[in-house]
């Protein structure tokens, strides 16, 4: 059993080898030996910083002596490594300068960002925060290079999971008709955020479980270590192994595309790293090497809940023991739904559930759970899933797509041609619609009513709450054609579940309080924002404010909205989504095409990419969204209006 760290523990090691890194060329100077000792502390520097602020600590223990072996060899910031996702730099950051202050926030308000950006470091030649970027990205620097004559090495580190991603096999098929000269990592540890499933990851397991070239490999390095001159042969195993795998074992997948391939080798042992990488930097061929890495490894509780460790909230770095919500905390919305969905599924067998390998952070581990025959995980392959769904509702079923906002972006087309075009009944319910407070602007789910609400036949709803939601759920199964229903990260409003859900009327909003001077038409988490501003309002400014729960998006309700637009001095509309192309341009362009001049003012995150932060709250008062800044921003355009009635028509 692995040593598990404490907090005392950790502060100690780290007073030595790590502190002396500043960059790359500090690690050049330490000997072989020290390596190990050097592997070990950014381990407990890791758990440090994880426990305190949460992160990616799994895939990034999984890592350690693969990026200290890549910055032995190459030269950053000349040589190019493009990481696939970037959720597994914490190491690269530790090694090129960034082993500071800032790094014991990182996620946090003035800390680093959790994912490789471009704006950050020098080091960090592309960023990224989905999977499957990396090989195209990485095969344009390596075009650019060789049209440019420049001499750079570009590396890509992509994980078994990317495989699944159509984009990174459209990169594989391009690779040897692009360049002569690219290394390509293959870091495989079985896992993206859940299992891998699917054809590749059988694939990559019969590739290095293969007896026949495992016992050949043994039994020649056995061989080499007892002739003369043995030892200085085996400086050249690599080449052996690839020439005796060739010959025993059928040729691999990645050398049909072009690519030398080399492995499977320990990802932990750094010399065996060390010389695989430098023959692929001398190749004159593109060069994928296959390495072997355990997720978590080096610390018990991340080796035991992989799944868990992948990306945890702060936790204890003795225990693992994730800190306890306080007394009371509602449930999460993703649990909702994850819940509710095996209560719809169990009484309607034509209900299936398909995630893009986020089963836990969707809710759809209770379905793959309680009815597995109903439960589809395709891995990191979004726009299949979207497609997948497709086939299957005109066959008669009722597919559920329970995807991130910032990843169902990836699925447009599909959604489009796919979905809409044909008016399938398929549910897309989009987890973490908003901020993504910690992850920053690579998973705000901030656009996805800009992107959908042009699309013919779509609906789209935000429920107000969690009872809602469910109710929203029960409507979109009820209906033959495409819905979207939004709803944000973490915790839900703390109502109580109806036992029985009650069916919503498409395109029908919900009046909450009167009002005539001003009214608040809010979209979803921001309803309870609403009812909050127009009760101070009312007190501190005697106004008459009406409070409307907007539901749809689309189809808006614009027998409502026109009535109450005929009767009031100034619309708020207020959404936790972009004020571009969003739910309050929708409004003005209901008004528009009426006829109606009625003042809109639109609250909603500004038309630019939102920065990584501590919390939701953070990032709003950065923004002037905070609930006193919106009350306020309300105030002063009513009173302008007031003193302006013929500029506030215009």
């Amino acid at each position: 059993m692995e040593h598990s760290p404490s907090p005392s523990d950790s502060r100690e090691k780290t007073t030595s080898l790590l502190d002396s890194i500043h960059g790359p060329d500090d690690l050049k100077k330490l000997s072989a030996q020290q390596l190990p000792l050097l592997a070990e502390e950014i381990r407990q520097r890791l758990i440090h910083i994880t426990s305190v602020n949460g992160g990616h600590i799994g895939p990034n223990l999984g890592v350690v002596e693969l990026t200290i072996a890549m910055h032995r060899v190459f030269q950053t910031p000349k040589d190019r490594f493009v990481f696939d996702v970037a959720h597994q730099g914490y190491v690269h950051k530790i090694l090129t300068g960034r082993n500071d202050a800032k790094l014991d926030k990182i996620r946090q308000t003035g800390g680093y960002n959790g994912f490789l950006y471009r704006a950050e470091s020098e080091h960090d030649s592309y960023g990224a925060g989905h999977a499957g970027t990396a090989l195209s990205a990485a095969l344009g620097m390596a075009t650019a290079r060789d049209l440019k004559g420049t001499d750079e090495h570009i590396v890509s580190l992509i994980g078994d999971a990317s495989l699944t991603c159509g984009i990174t096999m459209e990169a594989l098929n391009n690779i040897a008709s692009c360049t002569k000269r690219l290394v390509v990592i293959l870091n495989d540890n079985e896992w993206s955020i859940s299992k891998n499933v699917g054809a590749i990851s059988k694939y990559l397991t019969e590739l290095i479980t293969n007896p026949l070239y495992n016992r050949m490999h043994e039994d020649l390095e056995s061989f080499l270590k007892m002739v003369p001159g043995g030892n200085s042969l085996l400086k050249f195993g690599e080449r052996a192994k690839t020439g005796a795998k060739s010959m025993m074992v059928p040729s691999s997948l990645f050398e049909k595309y072009g690519l030398r391939y080399l492995g499977p080798i320990d990802g932990h042992d750094i010399d065996l790293l060390m010389k695989n990488l430098e023959f692929a930097k001398q190749s004159e061929h593109p060069v994928l090497l296959h390495v072997l890495t355990t997720k978590g490894n080096g610390y018990d509780v991340a080796l035991q809940h992989p799944e868990k460790f992948h990306g945890p909230a702060s936790f204890d770095p003795i225990t693992g023991e994730s800190k306890p919500s306080p007394k009371g905390t509602p449930p999460k919305y993703q649990d909702v739904f994850g819940n509710a969905m095996v209560q719809f599924a169990k009484q309607n067998p034509k209900l299936l559930g398909i995630t893009a390998a986020m089963a836990p952070g969707t809710g759809l581990s209770a379905l793959a759970k309680k009815l597995p025959s109903q439960f589809f995980d395709v891995g990191i392959a979004e726009e299949h899933a979207v497609l997948f769904a497709a086939g299957l509702a005109t066959q008669g079923f009722h597919p559920v797509c329970a995807i991130y906002s910032t990843f169902l972006q990836r699925s447009i087309d599909p959604i489009i041609h796919d979905i809409c075009l044909q008016n399938l009944p398929v549910t897309f319910c989009m987890d973490r619609a908003g901020l993504s407070p910690n992850d920053g602007p690579t998973h705000h789910g901030v656009f996805g009513i800009a992107l959908l609400r042009a699309i013919p036949n779509s609906i789209i709803m935000q429920p107000k709450d969690e009872d809602e939601l469910v109710d929203m759920m029960h409507t979109s199964f009820e209906t033959p054609g495409p819905t979207f229903i939004r709803y944000p990260r973490g915790s839900a409003e703390g109502v109580q579940i109806k036992r029985r859900p009650k069916k919503v009327q498409i395109g029908k909003s919900e009046v909450i309080e009167d009002g005539h001077d001003i009214i608040l038409w809010a979209l979803g988490n921001m309803v309870s924002k609403a009812i909050e501003i127009a009760k101070q309002l009312r007190t501190e400014e005697n106004l008459s404010v009406g409070v409307v729960n907007a539901r749809f998006v689309k189809p808006l309700d614009k027998n409502q909205l026109l009535a109450q637009a005929q009767k009031t001095s100034l619309f708020v509309t207020m959404e936790d989504h972009v004020v571009a192309a969003g739910f309050g341009s929708a409004v003005i362009e209901a008004l528009q095409e009426a006829g109606l001049s009625t003042p809109v003012e639109r609250i909603g995150w500004p038309d630019k990419f939102i920065e990584h932060g501590s919390s939701e709250q953070a990032l709003r008062q950065a923004h002037g969204l905070s609930t006193p800044a919106i009350k306020e921003k309300i105030i002063a355009r009513y009173r302008h209006n007031l003193q302006n009635p013929i500029e506030a028509l215009l």
